[in-house]
């Protein structure tokens, strides 16, 4: 049953930290009074109200794999019409037909489909995406029974999006060249986590045969482990080698250095002392093998990919600004570049930045209780590239290597002190993105000298 006079709750928009605020973790009760609205200046700019005021008809689209729900409501919340369609080419251009009756539209979908997306912003109408939990919430708001169906999530979104739509913002296409960067990033990382399954197989099958493998070679990244399972795939074929072929291979591979040298082909010498069955080392490894002719398969994919991506990151107009940044190379320079400009003409501020990509953390107030937890509705791409980021400057830069070892010494976690110096890395990214400039460590320190900056007084003895 629909509750077509149902009033929305307000929601109130997280408190924002400023700065040289370091998210705790936990809670604790405050007697202060806490802000119950965060500052207009720190949200994601919502709509114009001049352009929502020309909107009269709102969709909502209920996607699946192979057909998609439609609900088209009015200013009132009236249904004006219902009605499905396939995930086709026809059906894509009978949707385009239907929202061509109405010219001010505003269509709103969950994320999750790119492709859906895009499809609808070539109908030509305002086009707003929600995450998936608020779809959920929504849901819920409209039915608390629990109930559910696909023409009933249809209506749900669209009149949401009636009620609370004007204080959310359009999705925007971002340019090519951008867009193409942040999928190419976003699948290479794919692509490695592939690879890290694979060899955690690659590893636990060696430890059911071949155990004198897992102690001659730590790092199963490197194709020189992959190398010595395609020339010995059991202890058998090692122990037949012999020393001569040992050697040989070790000087082949470049891994006959002093330190570990003698380690491995002591292991080697051990391999036929501590076997499994025939039948299981047989079965193990012709696994073995075919796991590591899988990760040269990838490996050869990823070398492909780092072609592409360093191409494109190098044609971007903001290139230089993100090379720029101490530690982000030739891996993390492209991904933070992609996420971030993406939607760059969402984030209007550094603030909303940091909650993008998830340092800022999320307070809870109710009474003197006041909590305060990491944020987890983010940009999940962009916040581990930031963690990655991180974790190099406080190696590179002084003042940065200064914060990580004092928030450590405040009793934060290595998770936690990463994230309070992306925070303070993020509003300085955001500046430049801003300015166009690149980034300039003697700038930075001056600006420190000149605010006083306590990371400055450690920094410089």
């Amino acid at each position: 049953m629909r509750i077509e006079n149902g009033t929305p709750a307000v929601a109130l928009a997280p408190d924002l930290k400023p700065e040289r605020t370091s998210p705790h973790e936990g809670s604790y009760k405050d007697p202060a009074p806490v802000r119950s609205r965060a500052s207009p200046n720190n949200k994601l700019k919502p709509m114009k109200p001049n352009q929502w005021s020309t909107l009269t008809h709102f969709a909502g689209i209920d996607w699946a794999s192979r057909s998609h729900n439609v609900a088209i409501v009015d200013k009132n919340g009236g249904v004006v019409e219902e009605f499905a369609f396939d995930h086709t080419a026809e059906g894509w251009q009978h949707l385009r037909e239907r929202f061509a009756a109405y010219p001010g539209l505003a269509a709103c979908v969950e994320k999750g489909l790119a492709f859906v997306v895009e499809q609808l912003l070539m109908t030509g109408a305002l086009i707003f995406a929600i995450p998936g939990k608020s779809a959920i919430t929504y849901r819920k708001r409209k039915a608390p029974s629990g109930t559910k169906s696909d023409s009933f999530d249809a209506w749900t979104l669209a009149d949401a999006l009636r009620t609370d739509g004007h204080d959310w913002q359009p999705v925007k296409q971002p340019n090519e060249l951008t867009l193409k960067l942040r999928l190419l990033c976003r699948d290479q990382v794919a692509l490695i986590e592939q690879r890290t399954c694979i060899i955690n197989q690659l590893r636990a099958a060696l430890k059911e045969y071949y155990p004198a493998a897992l102690e001659a070679f730590e790092e199963w990244k490197a194709p020189s482990a992959w190398a010595f399972i395609e020339r010995f795939p059991d202890p058998a074929s090692l122990a037949r080698a012999g020393r001569k072929a040992w050697n040989k291979f070790l000087h082949t591979q470049q891994l006959a250095r002093p330190e570990y040298y003698e380690k491995r082909m002591q292991a080697f010498e051990r391999s036929a002392h501590f076997v499994a069955s025939s039948g299981v080392t047989d079965a193990k490894s012709l696994l073995a093998v075919s796991l590591v002719k899988m990760l040269r398969c990838i490996q050869a994919q990823l070398d492909d990919y780092d072609t592409q991506i360093n191409a494109t990151f190098n044609s971007h107009p903001k290139q230089a600004i993100f090379d720029s940044l101490p530690g982000a190379g030739a891996k993390l320079a492209p991904r933070l570049l992609a996420e971030i400009c993406s939607c760059e003409d969402v984030l209007t501020s550094a603030e909303a930045l940091q909650c993008h990509a998830g340092t800022a953390p999320v307070s809870y107030q109710s009474g003197k209780m006041h909590k305060v937890r990491v944020r987890h509705s983010c940009n999940k791409h962009l916040r581990a590239a930031v963690h990655l980021w991180t974790f190099q400057t406080q190696k590179q830069c002084a003042w940065a290597g200064v914060y990580y070892k004092a928030q450590r010494e405040r009793g934060k976690s290595h998770a936690c002190a990463l994230r309070s110096l992306g925070h303070r890395w993020l509003k300085i990214v955001w500046k430049m993105c801003q300015t166009g400039k690149a980034y300039d460590s003697n700038l930075h320190a001056t600006n420190q000298l000149k605010h006083g900056s306590w990371i400055f007084k450690m920094a410089v003895p």
